[in-house]
């Protein structure tokens, strides 16, 4: 599959197509770094519109969607995100913070350095730049591999939309070793309809593990979906004692 078929199929990963299809996609995807940045372009926008409210018939719906995207704009902050490495028992971590707060976090997959930070910077909308590791992230980090629970003190949700706020942190309310749909998340945070916009905060999750989206599975409990493959994501779960049982609706 080339990549000019495969940018023409990206919504079958949105879809309720073949499934063959959509893991030819996923699989060239996963190897191919300059279609995941096109890619992840094409999420951020689709994102974008996501969030705007359903127009009334008359408005002017170009208007809307350019004011939408200029707010997003604005957003873009100064204070910068400070990126370390970190040992952890799934891999090494690169994780991002600001103000004795953890801002990002992600699983080395032997990217480039310079590759990691642009990434970051794009997701936060803020300038990323080298940091030493700080006692209190040890500790902090420590505690989550014991305990597989975090103050959240210690994270930096300041980044997130409403909506994506809402999800993840109702994500951390899933009990270790368990997991529970995007349907459940979605009427949870009291917005029933919204579990494909769910799947979307999840996918955009800026702190993985620590907002455990790795415990979100489709409604029929299937791991998939996960930004770092689902052999992780069952890895991360079975570490934390995930059982069939753990499922829910």
């Amino acid at each position: 599959m080339r990549c000019r078929e495969v940018e023409a199929l990206w919504d079958e990963l949105r879809s309720e197509g073949m499934p063959s299809m959509r893991e030819a996609v996923a699989q060239h995807l996963r190897a191919c770094p300059p279609c995941q940045e096109l890619y992840e372009q094409y999420e951020g926008v689709a994102y974008c519109l996501s969030c705007l409210t359903p127009p009334e018939p008359s408005c002017d719906l170009a208007r809307k969607i350019v004011e939408h995207i200029a707010v997003v704009r604005r957003k873009l902050r100064t204070t910068p995100v400070y990126l370390t490495r970190i040992g952890s028992p799934i891999g090494t971590l690169y994780v991002g913070f600001k103000e004795q707060r953890i801002a990002f976090i992600g699983i080395d997959r032997g990217e480039p350095v310079e590759r990691v930070r642009t990434q970051v910077e794009r997701r936060l909308r803020r300038p990323v730049v080298p940091g030493e590791t700080p006692e209190w992230l040890r500790r902090a980090l420590g505690e989550f591999f014991t305990t597989w629970k975090i103050d959240e003190s210690y994270l930096d949700d300041s980044d997130l939309t409403d909506f994506e706020r809402a999800a993840l942190k109702k994500a951390a309310q899933i009990p270790p070793g368990e997991v529970r749909s995007y349907t459940w998340v979605a009427r949870e945070i009291g917005r029933p309809n919204a579990a494909r916009a769910v799947g979307q905060a999840m996918a955009r999750n800026p702190l993985p593990l620590l907002f455990p989206c790795h415990r979100v599975v489709d409604s029929s409990g299937e791991l998939h979906n996960y930004a770092y493959g689902v052999e992780v994501k069952a890895r991360i779960l079975s570490l934390e004692g995930y059982q069939q049982q753990g499922r829910r609706s």
